[in-house]
């Protein structure tokens, strides 16, 4: 409603303050594309990267105790701020080389905005683009480092006829569906509930009321909730906290993964139930990395972290080695992760192997997504 409040008014300047959060996947692809045919200036604060690649010309940075402007998307000028950080760690390149690096980034940058659907105006902004611009971030991104024990097996899960149902209502039935070696899925529903209950019924929290599942004899899980403060509520340290879930309980061994997720020094005896929203999901994937699990399940796991903590997240996630569960409304999180998509309803489900941005695209799939419900 405050959405809707502030778009039709025929303003002449919209300010947004995390417009994207609490929405579902469509209205963020609605709300994308009205914003980027939007013909007079918005400011907006966003964590979710599509979402500010798809509308934004400019970035502002608060770096260096300074305010900058900086022409293009968060893409590139995340790209661009990571390229300079390695040129200044690696003290003995020439300038010149340094210089040619640069200006080879920024054009592959420029083809790249040239085939993409942009407007006439960001073109003409890209442009202006130099390597003046270009500086490393001073930003600090966490070591999130998952480490598998073992590899996963041929069995991992198989889903038979599972029922979800919240306060009385329907969220998905007869779910079937088997997650083969190297799968990376994705759920979707338009009732974000559903994908809760059912990683509360996967992982063994709730008990179906019909269907089964089985998990296979070599699979480790880690599970990172939508809802965290039960974890949090005890009078303890940080430390102590994270030594619950460790069978290595020496501070050395618990202060190396907290360190990871950026509680240094005397941070690690603060007390957990003070932590922001933030510091909660960073100690919940530490409990995680202790797993070593080879499968993660993931309830809208950026929810509450800021753009380092993502990107860090999002990085680690591509490359990991086993099987990924998970639920996101970051657009950007699912497109570059994700290998299959199941979108689940009260009226049925799609089993599709392909990438988010392929799936919402499909002409075809759109009169079925709609039958789901």
């Amino acid at each position: 409603m405050l959405l809707a409040q502030a778009l039709f008014g025929k303003p002449d300047n919209l300010l947004l303050d995390e417009p994207t959060n609490d929405l579902d996947l469509e209205t963020v692809n609605w709300l994308e594309n009205y914003l980027s045919e939007f013909e007079n200036t918005v400011l907006v604060v966003s964590h979710d990267r599509h979402f500010l690649d798809s509308i934004c010309t400019h970035i502002i940075d608060i770096d260096f105790s300074r305010v900058q402007q900086f022409f293009g998307n968060y893409s590139f000028w995340y790209e661009s701020s990571q390229l300079a950080l390695r040129q200044q760690l690696a003290q003995n390149k020439k300038s010149e080389e340094k210089k040619k690096e640069l200006q080879e980034f920024i054009a592959r940058f420029r083809a790249n905005v040239k085939k993409s659907k942009q407007t006439t105006s960001r073109k003409k902004m890209i442009e202006k683009l130099n390597i003046e611009e270009i500086k490393p971030s001073t930003r600090r991104y966490p070591g999130i480092i998952f480490t598998p024990d073992r590899e996963p097996g041929n069995n991992i899960l198989s889903v038979k006829g599972l029922t979800g149902i919240f306060e009385g209502k329907t969220l998905f039935k007869d779910l079937t569906f088997t997650v083969n070696k190297n799968d990376k899925i994705a759920f979707l529903s338009r009732d974000t509930r559903a994908m809760t209950v059912l990683f509360e019924l996967l992982k063994g929290h709730d008990k179906p009321l019909k269907g089964s599942f089985e998990w296979g004899q070599t699979i480790v899980k880690a599970y990172l909730p939508l809802e965290n403060e039960k974890f949090f509520e005890k009078d303890t340290t940080l430390i102590d906290w994270l030594a619950q879930y460790s069978e290595d309980t020496s501070e050395m061994f618990l202060r190396g993964f907290l360190g990871k997720m950026l509680f240094s020094g005397e941070e690690i005896y603060k007390k957990v139930n003070v932590l922001s929203g933030g510091e909660r999901v960073r100690c919940m994937i530490a409990r995680m990395m202790i797993r070593n699990a080879n499968v993660m399940i993931l309830d809208s796991p950026t929810n509450h972290l800021d753009l380092e903590s993502i990107q860090a997240f999002n990085n680690t996630l591509m490359k990991f080695k086993g099987n990924i569960l998970m639920s996101s409304h970051d657009h950007e999180f699912i497109q570059t992760v994700c290998n299959r998509i199941i979108e689940i309803g009260p009226k049925g489900m799609i089993d599709k192997e392909t990438q988010y941005d392929d799936y919402i695209s499909d002409e075809n799939l759109m009169i079925r997504r709609g039958s789901l419900y």
